[in-house]
């Protein structure tokens, strides 16, 4: 099983941004969950929405990459920043949430079936 990653918003741009190493370990942990495989750093944020994960890139400067992959068609990447307080901050954890919701709507729109 392998699943192709959506871009949604300016994600993949802001992947290309990120730094050298972070860009590898996002990428490598990216490529685990298209094989259907467990990335080694992640952790569920149901706060963001049912089946969105956090990828945690841990190297000089911390990053993180909100995702879903519960659907049949794809994994949303829904935001890619850099974390610079032991809490996320709350604009990051909105834009995460709106894209969520976005993504639920064009799927919705698209006539996938409801979520699983």
């Amino acid at each position: 099983m392998f699943k192709r990653l959506v871009w949604v918003g300016t994600t993949l741009d802001d992947l290309r941004t990120l730094p050298d190493e972070a860009r590898r370990i996002a990428g490598h942990a990216l490529h685990l969950v298209q094989l259907g495989q467990e990335p080694s750093d992640w952790k569920p944020m149901s706060t963001l929405g049912a089946g969105v994960h956090e990828l945690r890139v841990r190297t000089a400067v911390e990053h993180r990459v909100f995702y879903v992959a519960k659907f049949a068609e794809g994994i949303y990447v829904l935001h890619v920043f850099q974390k610079k307080t032991q809490k996320t901050a709350s604009r990051d954890i909105e834009l995460g949430r709106r894209r969520y919701r976005s993504v639920l709507s064009r799927r919705k729109a698209l006539g996938h079936p409801e979520e699983r």
